[in-house]
């Protein structure tokens, strides 16, 4: 094929240029020694995934006009949300025919420390996790919706997923079908949910039938009570409320509630109505990245959203601990939390055991607090993590919520 044999690539700075790889064939006939086995779901096109000293990387191989439009998709989506996948390169097989399925693929980088939605299957359902699923690709869908994408195909198979800290974390991997607009009208949000309740009963009964469990034991409301979380979410989100002009504290409460629940607000817009004397407020809502930015603003560590919060929860601790109250001495505590607290304990989470080593970490703070209560005082760290090592380094429990500010 000669000169052929060599794709347009077109890469992001910072990442290996894949020129190593065997592009004159499928990915599915590759015989090389980048490949590595990782978790990963069900897919429609052939997938595979290399490891460079950069990363392990997932190339997806689908016709050029599909490949470019979810590539382009995922590099608008960044500046959105961070739960979707990092785009890193975008391949074109320019001697097939561009709707081949070998004319093209997407290059992203793995998200790591995820699984596919089947690590979490317990017997016909969810079991015990079905909660913390639905709120997963509930609260997903609602940071889409305001970025103003429309999926086309949302589903549990189109998804990773990874623990944060109590809860868990969806990840859009696939976003072929999607469509990027300024604003999503109520009737694309409605499609965009009947798609997504069709398609998870669907793999409600495909689940039921490899588990050998009778169909009518399919878990088929999971789609419903999606919908239904998204549609409380969502109304909490955009309420409009109307206030009196001396109920400023209401501003104050609206924008702490959205932040609590990990929105961070973009702008707050106010409207004289009734000829001055009331105040119409909305509020434009950004993507759930309030305690994940304000963690990376504080101490350099990316976290997802819920270990963020359960991490500065303990920061707050520490620095009213040791009374860092004033600005340069919150510097200094800040620099002292993570010296001697934070990094030498996720080092040895490091040597332990595998996986999400900022998982670990939230894990043993909340192993501290449970010892804390039992003993009623307070639990030195060493002392702490030694025990959590010994008891076998447990995570939360199911249902238990996040312990926050207490050790």
């Amino acid at each position: 094929m000669g000169e052929m044999a060599t794709p347009h690539l077109q890469i992001r700075p910072g990442n290996p240029d894949f020129l190593d790889l065997p592009w004159d064939r499928p990915v599915s006939s590759w015989d090389h020694h980048r490949l590595v086995e990782m978790p990963t779901g069900i897919h429609r096109h052939p997938v595979v995934f290399v490891a460079y000293e950069e990363g392990v990387f997932v190339i997806k191989e689908l016709p050029r006009p599909l490949a470019s439009a979810e590539y382009h998709l995922f590099r608008a989506l960044e500046e959105r949300t961070t739960r979707s996948a990092e785009p890193v390169g975008l391949v074109d097989r320019v001697w097939h025919d561009p709707q081949s399925e070998q004319s093209g693929a997407v290059i992203t980088r793995y998200v790591d420390h995820s699984f596919p939605y089947r690590h979490l299957v317990s017997g016909p359902g969810f079991g015990p996790r079905r909660g913390q699923l639905l709120d997963a690709v509930a609260g997903l869908l609602v940071e889409l919706h305001l970025a103003g994408c429309f999926w086309g195909d949302c589903s549990l198979s189109n998804l990773l997923y990874r623990y944060d800290a109590e809860a868990i974390e969806a990840v859009m991997v696939d976003g072929e079908t999607s469509r990027l607009r300024d604003r999503l009208s109520n009737g694309q949000r409605a499609e965009d949910l009947e798609i997504m309740k069709s398609n998870l009963a669907g793999e409600m009964a495909d689940i039921a039938a490899m588990n050998g469990v009778e169909i009518d034991r399919a878990d088929f409301e999971l789609g419903r009570d999606v919908e239904a979380r998204y549609l409380s979410l969502w109304v909490e989100l955009n309420e409009e409320l109307v206030i009196t002009r001396d109920e400023s504290y209401r501003i104050r409460e609206r924008i702490s509630r959205l932040n609590e629940l990990g929105f961070s607000v973009d702008d707050v817009y106010l409207d004289p109505v009734d000829g001055g004397n009331l105040v119409r407020m909305n509020i434009e809502v950004g993507g759930r990245t309030f305690h994940s930015e304000r963690l990376r603003q504080q101490t350099g560590i990316d976290a997802s959203e819920n270990q963020a919060r359960v991490i500065l929860s303990d920061l707050a601790y520490f620095l009213a601990k040791h009374g860092s109250t004033t600005a340069s001495g919150k510097s200094v505590g800040t620099f002292k939390w993570l010296t001697t607290s934070f990094e030498p304990i996720v080092a040895r989470i490091g040597a332990e055991r595998e996986g999400d080593p900022v998982q670990g970490y939230c894990d043993f703070l909340h192993h501290r607090f449970l010892l804390a209560q039992r003993r009623r005082q307070d639990m030195p760290n060493q002392e702490a993590l030694e025990d959590w090592i010994a008891v076998g380094m447990p995570g939360f429990e199911l249902g238990e919520p996040a312990v926050e500010s207490i050790a």
